[in-house]
């Protein structure tokens, strides 16, 4: 009986650990949630004397973990082509900023997952692009340090395979350049905050890279553009366009995935969070959140 009850302690301590990993391979809270409720349905539907003989609790859940967001990731490609206009991940607030009386009952998964840059969106971004195996290999080893050996459970394959696959993964992370340090991302953040609200094209155009590229994300739920908008001079004129025909839209800064960004709300609801990526002091890529759907953990934004 103790046994048991030990267990259960240490099962219930796992489940940060499984929301971050299961966020970092799937990109959304509401599925990274999803897939941890899963595999705690899995262990505790294990016989008791099953679940003793498994030593590591925490290991045998990342295992399964992993492996349910395996599956989800490969059927996730299927769904996104059916998605309408670009697919982005899902945008995470920074949980100090939030009132804590409003997380009444069960905390929010999205409080529970570490801010760093592996949760960046340029880095998010970045791991849609990789297969569903490299990124389970990239997210489990570079991210979370665990060994090959131990990888190879999960994607039931050979340690030196699923060495092959993170070394095919770094490779596509490599060529994103340096993070920019908060504070010099926060005042060009400001500053396009700032022009945008005073509809200066020009100051716009200077703060944005000419090949700047803006992907928005409604999936067909709110109106926003299908395709990436490509070039900073077109992106401005976008961006003043869109602030003409949006009057009461507030804008405020608030970190996003770790880093500033800015959200937009009209009558205290968030209705956008926009996430930038900043280099030479000038943004290069834009990535914006409109989907009602992939804006939950943003309801209690105050």
């Amino acid at each position: 009986m103790g046994t048991v009850a030990t267990s259960a302690d240490e099962t219930a301590g796992e489940r940060r650990q499984l929301i971050n990993v299961a966020y970092r391979l799937l990109g959304s809270v509401t599925e990274a949630e999803d897939a941890v409720q899963d595999a705690y349905a899995r262990w505790y539907g294990l016989p008791p004397h099953r679940r003793e003989e498994i030593r590591s609790p925490g290991a045998w859940l990342t295992t399964v973990t992993s492996r349910i967001c395996l599956d989800l990731l490969g059927s996730a490609r299927a769904r996104r082509e059916r998605y309408v206009g670009a697919w982005l991940p899902e945008p995470l607030p920074e949980r100090t900023e939030w009132d804590a009386a409003a997380s009444a009952g069960r905390a929010d998964p999205a409080d529970q997952i570490v801010l760093d840059e592996s949760v960046a969106m340029a880095f998010l971004v970045v791991l849609e692009s990789m297969t569903p195996a490299e990124r389970v290999a990239f997210v489990l080893h570079e991210v979370f340090r665990y060994p090959f050996g131990e990888i190879a459970g999960v994607l039931e394959r050979t340690p030196a395979a699923c060495k092959q696959l993170a070394a095919s993964a770094r490779r596509r992370v490599t060529v994103a350049p340096a993070p920019v340090p908060a504070t010099g991302q926060a005042d060009v953040v400001r500053h396009v905050k700032e022009a945008w609200e005073t509809r200066d094209i020009v100051a716009l155009v200077a703060l944005l890279n000419p090949a700047a590229v803006m992907t928005a994300d409604g999936g067909g739920m709110v109106g926003t553009v299908l395709h990436p908008v490509e070039g900073g001079a077109l992106i401005a004129r976008y961006m003043v366009a869109i602030a003409e025909r949006a009057p009461g839209l507030e804008l405020l800064e608030r970190t996003v995935n770790g880093v500033p960004g800015l959200v937009a709300r009209r009558a205290g609801v968030v209705e956008t969070v926009a996430s930038f990526d900043v280099a030479d002091g000038r943004v290069t890529r834009i990535w914006v959140v409109r989907n009602p759907e992939k804006l939950r953990p943003w309801a209690r934004e105050g």
